[in-house]
């Protein structure tokens, strides 16, 4: 069994995508993940990512959010 405790949730503007973003705590071994949520519709994608990995997609989605604003 996991642990699931809620961080963030949010829908994109465009497209209407809704975004769960969800800490994972292993029972086993007591490891921690990201969990990201994308519903479109009826459909949905999940994502459980380390810490390393969830630092680097941070990292480059921030980046280019610098590089494309106003």
């Amino acid at each position: 069994m996991a642990a699931l405790t809620p961080l963030a949730s949010f829908t994109v503007p465009l497209g209407g995508q809704a975004i769960e973003l969800q800490e994972v705590v292993h029972a086993e071994g007591g490891m921690a993940l990201l969990r990201v949520r994308i519903r479109e519709g009826k459909r949905f994608t999940v994502f459980d990512i380390d810490p390393a990995t969830a630092r680097r997609w941070a990292e480059a989605m921030a980046a280019w959010a610098d590089r494309t604003q106003p």
